[in-house]
């Protein structure tokens, strides 16, 4: 018995273009456009862009000022709990900071961080509020959960989000800053 070479690598790439192709347009229709579509309907979130991988969900989203990032978190999670499984879910919100807002936050990083550090998570709000004093028309809002604390920054049109890993190994007041 000969065997074709032709015919059985013809049947090999078509096995593999089914195989990946079921699997990509399954991660598509079935995970990531049900996902996006419970973001995108989130009240504050103007776009979002959703990247799935085996162990985390990253979604980079662009959000009005004065939008609550804890409340958004709780809801992406209860409503996008059959797509996001038991994958990690990651926020990266794009910043319309300016240089008022980026000062506020270069004065308050320090006493965050060892806020952080030391874990009394009450001395946070307590000292954007302290800082508010100097900044006139800056909104500030605190929020915690059980891995992350929430700062958000906004006077009108600019606006900066802040999330704060609460693991103290991976200090994020600077990677997202």
């Amino acid at each position: 018995m000969k065997l074709r070479i032709v015919p059985i690598l013809l049947t090999s790439l078509l096995s593999v273009a089914v195989l990946f192709g079921g699997w990509f347009l399954y991660r598509h229709y079935a995970v990531q456009e049900p996902l996006q579509r419970i973001v995108d309907r989130y009240e504050g979130v103007k776009s979002s862009h959703i990247t799935i991988n085996r162990h985390e969900v990253l979604l980079k989203l662009d959000l009005q000022p004065g939008t609550k990032l804890r409340d958004l978190v709780q809801y992406i999670n209860s409503e996008g709990k059959s797509e996001i499984g038991s994958r990690t879910l990651k926020l990266d919100v794009e910043q319309h900071s300016g240089k008022q807002l980026d000062e506020y936050w270069d004065k308050a990083m320090f006493s965050v961080a060892e806020a952080m550090e030391s874990r009394k998570y009450t001395l946070i709000p307590q000292t954007l509020e302290e800082l508010s004093g100097q900044y006139k028309g800056i909104t500030v809002e605190t929020d915690i959960d059980d891995r992350n604390v929430y700062v958000s920054l906004w006077n009108g049109t600019e606006s900066k989000f802040v999330i704060l890993p609460r693991e103290s190994d991976t200090m994020g007041v600077w990677t997202n800053a």
